[in-house]
């Protein structure tokens, strides 16, 4: 049994760690930290986790427990992830990654010294969904693909939100925007060799908007979009045009809500739906495999560094500062 310790009492700790947990005999959530005591308590108590450390390094250095969740503010995530690793412990890390790809690359090289599983927790990489798109694209089916577009968008309203502030990492591509960057990067198997962007900024230095246009191998068109401003409607999907058809991707992002891929082939539409087990079960599984087997999974320290390579490319392209600098 993979027992985990969680750092930080964060909203999304519920959906993608403890309810996984609660459905697989082989992990258990065992502790919890926070940044302060009383409210990993009142957390611990709503979410029925058996215990509770005094303080973040508390957690990392228990005995009783095998692998650290890191559900921190983003500039938390390379300090915490380095301690973890120091104190023997596997790691599954929120994303984005870092700050930055200068972090990304020494929590690799750490995870490599140590040979413990370190695993960027993009969890839409380990469902069917994502699996079968990746099948249909590489099948050529499509012909020559022309061009790949990739957006998601989700209004965030709240000025306070974690999100709209520099100093924790904040910025719509640090977030929201980091999937359809991971999305297409894992579709193609290709990383961009050209980028432009474009941004809309609300607080200082933060990106409520960022488009990108990229150009990968083969001449390969390809743009994405993160956007939370306030007015957006909610958006996620991969839109693929080849020569002989096109695949559309819907909501890869949170499939157990409802999700298909839609193929346009020899003036034929056809429609494919999936599991409603969700991502976050099936990266638990991914992780636990990980561990098993000692090999890095799909999301794992390397592929970390080029996704946060990718972003920091972003940023510069769009003439913002990288975050954590």
């Amino acid at each position: 049994m993979i027992r985990f310790g969680a750092l930080g009492a964060a909203k999304i700790t519920p959906d993608a760690l403890l309810k996984p947990c609660d459905q697989e005999p082989l992990a258990k959530v065992r502790l919890i930290a926070a940044r302060a005591r009383l409210r990993a308590e009142t957390f611990a108590l709503q979410h029925k986790i058996e215990g509770v450390a005094d303080d973040y390094a508390a957690l990392v250095n228990d005995p009783r427990i095998d692998a650290v969740y890191i559900a921190l503010p983003i500039t938390q995530h390379h300090e915490w992830t380095l301690k973890a690793l120091r104190a023997g412990k596997h790691v599954l890390c929120e994303k984005s990654f870092a700050s930055n790809r200068f972090q990304a690359q020494e929590m690799a090289n750490l995870s490599a010294t140590t040979g413990l599983i370190l695993m960027d927790a993009f969890h839409y990489r380990y469902h069917p969904i994502f699996e079968r798109a990746r099948e249909i694209y590489h099948s050529q089916s499509l012909g020559r693909i022309l061009n790949i577009h990739a957006e998601f968008k989700v209004p965030i309203t709240d000025p306070e939100d974690i999100r709209m502030n520099y100093a924790t990492g904040g910025g719509v591509t640090m977030d929201i925007g980091c999937y359809p960057i991971s999305w297409v990067r894992h579709l193609t198997s290709m990383e961009p060799i050209q980028i432009a962007a474009s941004a809309e900024t609300g607080p200082k230095d933060v990106d409520l908007f960022l488009a990108t246009e990229m150009i990968f191998p083969g001449e390969l068109a390809i743009t994405t979009v993160g956007d939370m401003r306030a007015g957006v409607k909610v958006s996620a999907f991969i839109q693929v045009i080849g020569e002989a058809g096109t695949m559309r991707v819907n909501n890869p992002i949170a499939p157990h809500l409802g999700s298909h891929i839609e193929l346009q082939l020899n003036g034929q539409t056809s429609r494919e739906y999936f599991s409603r087990r969700t991502t976050y079960n099936y990266q638990l599984d991914a992780f636990i495999a990980a561990i098993n087997s000692r090999r890095q999974p799909l999301t794992g320290p390397e592929d970390a560094v080029r996704q946060m390579t990718t972003i920091d490319r972003c940023y510069e392209a769009a003439g913002l500062p990288l975050r954590g600098l």
